[in-house]
């Protein structure tokens, strides 16, 4: 969800309402909303939390390390960076003085009560389709949360484009207020998923093509571009580009984990993988089912014809070298990968994408543990700009794949704009889960960590790792790995021993042999201390 500060004042359009016989079939298509008036009830109040996180507010509404939708998250936007507002209760700085009529002015019309029409950065060009129901549960929900008194810091937006009265221009042009319209000769499912991927969604926020316009048809419609520096890929059905080649139940499982089953390889990152984690991950099956229900339908596009690309899989192609030294060892000569461990790159439709974006991000700034697979070394920081170009283009057009060439100035772009733990470029991460924070602090592991010198990984692993699993936490695998690994990044980041090789690699090391130990425990059991013996010191 991407909200923006409004701009200039003025009137609104009317508001259009559905005729009678369209509210009777949404009233059929959502049996679950609560009746029309603000109870505030406990469903309620539990529908609009379900709805917020659909719309997944919290990725833009909670700053790095903020108070839950307290605001003051920046976006970075083609036209200035933007400071997010506060979603909270709050009288003074949030919504606190707000009334229902004011939130569904700023919701669904993009009409601020304080500063007038807001930016179309924020999604009301998709919100403006939610209900009136689902409007009032989101509303009650927002009234519930605890009131955090956070005052919004300024936007930085240059001129012109502070010069706010222009949207009056961009509202005339691209913005129809208007509720969501179910297709008569669609199934009840295939609405649904209308609803959600059109409205709450905004799913094209991020996959049309063109950014700027907002909810407009001459966008690119799912058929991807980039966002933020990411590539947001085709969710068309177009069969190479997009998720025509996955079965539904494939499209269904990487919505909820990031990744999908069979021969569908790779991992969702950047911006889609926080959406997973924050949002599609929490959202029923049968929503997510519709979702993809409704994509079907969506006609094929292809942002790029594979028959014109040029060919970069010879063997004496300039990435060929570049790829059997860095990455083969883990994605194999073939691309194919280790299964189970390491998404394969051959037949990777995010790989082979219009825009090579999001590959030259996960290079720079490697992948954490997810989703059961292994983590990622930022092995671009140990690469040159033309390195990193020339495998990119290497792994987009080889073992079948096919894909536009890197142009430009996008890899040196890509590493400046990488900012991740594992690239040593943005501070060392938080341990979320409150049971392992409190197991580390109980079994003393960023003490254990302190000083480790390489050799000793694997052994301190081994004996660290029994000692977690031990302890009653309830986390998964994945967790276990990157706690240990953002506990190794607060005591090692600034260790001089660990200057050669660079840190990416140190701490890219350890991450992998942390998931070693957690996912093939087996293999040390016969050489691990028990986990009574007291640690070792360096």
């Amino acid at each position: 969800m991407q909200r923006t500060r409004a701009l200039s004042s003025g009137r609104l359009p009317p508001i259009r309402t559905a005729p009678i016989l369209g509210s009777l079939f949404l009233a059929s298509l959502f049996p679950a909303a609560p009746a029309l008036a603000q109870d505030g009830s406990a469903d309620q109040i539990a529908r609009g939390k379900y709805l917020v996180t659909m719309g997944d507010c919290a990725a833009c509404h909670t700053a790095p390390g903020g108070k839950y939708l307290a605001g003051n998250y920046a976006l970075n936007m083609p036209f200035g960076v933007i400071m997010t507002p506060n979603l909270t209760p709050d009288k003074e700085t949030g919504l606190g003085n707000w009334s229902y009529a004011d939130f569904d002015q700023a919701f669904r019309h993009g009409y601020s009560k304080n500063v007038g029409y807001l930016y179309p950065a924020f999604p009301f060009g998709w919100f403006t389709k939610v209900t009136d129901e689902d409007t009032q549960a989101i509303w009650a929900y927002l009234q519930s949360v605890p009131a955090v008194n956070e005052k919004r810091q300024e936007s930085q937006i240059p001129f012109p484009f502070s010069v706010r009265t222009a949207l009056v221009t961009w509202r005339t042009a691209f913005f129809t207020d208007e509720r969501f319209k179910p297709d008569p000769k669609a199934s009840a499912e295939v609405n649904r998923g209308a609803y959600l991927v059109e409205g709450l969604g905004h799913c094209a926020m991020c996959h049309n093509e063109n950014k700027l316009v907002g909810n407009s048809s001459f966008a690119g419609r799912f058929g991807g571009g980039v966002i933020d520096g990411w590539y947001a890929p085709n969710i068309t059905p177009d069969g190479h580009q997009g998720i025509g080649a996955w079965t539904d139940e494939q499209v269904v499982t990487y919505l909820k984990t990031g990744t999908a089953p069979g021969d569908r390889p790779g991992v969702a990152a950047g911006p889609m993988r926080q959406t997973i984690m924050e949002s599609l991950s929490k959202v029923k099956e049968e929503d997510l089912k519709a979702m993809v229900a409704y994509l079907r339908t969506v006609p094929a596009k292809q942002t790029y014809k594979p028959k014109d690309l040029t060919a970069f899989d010879t063997p004496d192609a300039p990435g060929a070298s570049t790829y059997l030294t860095y990455c083969s060892s883990c994605h194999q000569p073939d691309g194919k990968g280790i299964e189970g461990a390491v998404p394969a790159l051959a037949g990777n439709t995010s790989v082979q994408s219009d825009g090579p974006e999001t590959v030259l991000r996960v290079i720079y700034g490697g992948l954490a543990a997810q989703s059961g697979l292994a983590p990622m070394v930022a092995i671009g920081q140990q690469m040159t700009d033309v390195e990193v170009k020339n495998v990119t283009d290497y792994i987009r057009n080889s073992w079948g794949n096919r894909a536009p060439p890197v142009t430009g100035d996008k890899a040196s772009e890509a590493r400046a704009a990488t900012r991740t733990m594992l690239a040593g470029t943005a501070p060392c991460a938080e341990i979320e889960q409150d049971k392992l924070k409190a197991a580390f602090e109980k079994l003393g592991i960023q003490a254990s960590l302190t000083g480790l010198k390489q050799q000793d990984f694997v052994p301190t692993l081994a004996r660290l790792v029994q000692q977690v699993k031990a302890e009653p936490t309830g986390v998964t695998d994945d967790d276990i790995v990157n706690g240990l690994t953002t506990a190794f990044c607060k005591v090692g980041r600034d260790d001089p021993q660990y200057g050669k090789p660079s840190w990416p690699a140190v701490i890219g090391t350890f991450a992998n042999v942390a998931y070693s130990q957690v996912k093939h425990p087996e293999k040390q059991a016969a050489n691990v201390p028990s986990a009574t013996t007291p640690p070792a010191r360096n």
